[in-house]
């Protein structure tokens, strides 16, 4: 599939294939990695076979997607939303809508992250009453993340159902929250970082795990 025909799909560009051009909105930066060299968990084949996995697993569940939607959690959650969803379009020849939900003020941790948090744009192309949602992140760890849009996600109606994927499942989870659909399992440390890493904001498409200091 080219980039022209998915963008045609989606109402926005498909993050996960290409850096944006042009003027964007400033996100944060994130802490970078400390510690030893990163050591490398997932390359981009490795990635897309598992979103291929992914894709087929959700088709396998849902049929042809058509009362589902697709809601990355910002940030990295949307681009993988998008290249799920470009293959849910290969796979079946129908198309699955995209949106975006951001979580910032939802955070259980809040105080903890910023005193001023920067909230970003939630965008639901369809509504969420009645419908399958697909929750998509890049790494599931606390599960906190996941509680908070869970909170975020009843603020606009009410979901048929809510599943979630997820690329990387490292475990250690603080609540009882599990994903319906993992790229890859991990084994981890605490003192680990996973980071899922894309190209249209980190330049590349792979997965790196690295001790912290």
């Amino acid at each position: 599939m080219s980039g022209d025909q998915i963008q045609e799909i989606f109402p926005y560009r498909a993050a996960w294939q290409e850096p944006p051009s042009g003027p964007t909105v400033a996100e944060p930066e994130e802490a970078p990695l400390t510690g030893k060299e990163p050591r490398h968990l997932l390359s981009e084949a490795d990635m897309d076979h598992a979103i291929e996995q992914i894709a087929r697993r959700i088709l396998s569940d849902v049929g042809e997607a058509g009362d589902v939607m697709l809601l990355g959690i910002r940030t990295r959650g949307v681009p993988l939303a998008e290249w799920i969803a470009a293959k849910v379009k290969k796979l079946s020849g129908h198309p699955i809508p995209v949106g975006s939900l951001d979580i910032n003020l939802y955070r259980d941790d809040l105080s903890e992250v910023d005193r001023q948090p920067i909230v970003r744009q939630t965008e639901l192309p369809i509504p969420i009453e009645g419908r399958g949602i697909i929750l998509v992140d890049d790494v599931l760890f606390t599960g906190r993340t996941i509680r908070a849009a869970l909170d975020a996600l009843v603020d606009y109606g009410r979901p048929r159902f809510v599943r979630l994927a997820v690329m990387i499942d490292r475990g250690f989870r603080e609540l009882p929250i599990q994903a319906e659909y993992v790229g890859k399992t991990v084994a981890t440390t605490l003192k680990e970082n996973v980071k899922v890493m894309l190209k249209s904001i980190d330049g590349a498409n792979r997965v790196v795990i690295k001790e912290q200091k």
